[in-house]
């Protein structure tokens, strides 16, 4: 836990460039207004009737970026898959998104680093995605009204990244001023509820697809664990794209030379244990953040107790 706490003095700023949280709120955020942009433009240029303007945005704009429930459709636009997990038209949804997109997002950045939320928000976003037109064409009720049926939103993503959340900290608590803080667990819950009673009466293929979602963050918790990463490949990808355009920025690593001495006071003859430096904490506080405390080594561990243990 002390290594939570000296990890959560330095968290990763609003305004930094490799903040992940951040720029997928930014996505979302800019998307939303592009299509609310071009919403208006259609209603304010329309020369029908009232709700001719709706329509026709509806056509030839949002039925090219939200997922479609027929493949057929899908075959004509396949990245619909991913645009649609992106894709929000309600002032009061995309609010709400995103702050519980943030809630969960800033506790799973500060406990595991900033590469794992975007990977587990794609995941979560695809498995609800597939899943959803999965059951609109193969169940009989919905089979034939599939066509007429789309998939947007934040939401199978956010579900993802609040069970991923909480499987890494249950325990976890938010406002501490609080009789000793609200469990994590509790509103995950409370998140879930609100989530899926939102849906209403809509068919029970959006139910499923949220499900999955969350389903895809329970898994990709369980794989990390068992020390398959299956967010490798992404992160691969990103880093390849932004060396590809950004040629300068390729730094080489650099090797530190450690630092030894030899203690004997409680320990064999000739151990070699590591020096604690301000230096060495802040590089291990710093892998911590871009890739997550599981990735450090025993050593590595044993030296950041021993530097909480001495307030360093």
């Amino acid at each position: 836990m002390a290594v939570t706490e000296k990890n959560s003095r330095r968290r990763i700023l609003l305004g930094e460039s490799n903040n992940a949280l951040f720029n997928l709120v930014a996505v979302n955020g800019v998307i939303f207004i592009i299509l609310g942009f071009t919403l208006l433009i259609y209603k304010v240029t329309s020369q029908g009737p009232a709700g001719s303007g709706l329509l026709q945005f509806q056509r030839e704009v949002l039925d090219w970026v939200a997922l479609p429930g027929s493949f057929s459709k899908l075959a004509s636009r396949p990245w619909t898959l991913v645009t649609g997990m992106f894709v929000h038209v309600d002032a009061w949804l995309v609010i709400s998104n995103m702050l519980w997109l943030w809630a969960f997002g800033y506790i799973m950045q500060e406990l595991t680093g900033n590469r794992q939320i975007v990977p587990i928000y794609l995941y979560g976003g695809i498995a609800g995605s597939v899943v959803f037109l999965l059951v609109c064409n193969l169940s009989p009720a919905l089979r034939g009204a599939a066509s007429g049926m789309e998939l947007m939103g934040a939401n199978t993503g956010i579900i993802a990244l609040a069970i991923a959340t909480t499987m890494v900290a249950p325990d976890y608590r938010i406002f501490p001023m609080l009789n000793g803080g609200i469990p994590l667990w509790i509103l995950t819950i409370v998140y879930v509820a609100v989530d899926l009673a939102g849906l209403g009466g809509a068919p029970y293929a959006y139910h499923v697809a949220h499900v999955a979602g969350a389903a895809m963050g329970f898994v990709f918790v369980k794989e990390l664990r068992r020390g398959r990463d299956w967010s490798a490949w992404m992160q691969h990808v990103y880093d390849w794209l932004i060396n590809l355009f950004n040629p300068g920025n390729v730094k080489e690593k650099k090797v530190f030379k450690k630092e030894l001495f030899y203690k004997n006071q409680g320990n064999p003859p000739y151990t070699k244990t590591p020096l604690i430096t301000q230096q060495k904490v802040d590089e291990l506080l710093d892998k911590i953040s871009q890739k997550g405390y599981q990735f450090l080594t025993d050593e590595e561990r044993e030296l950041l107790k021993r530097a909480s243990e001495e307030d360093l």
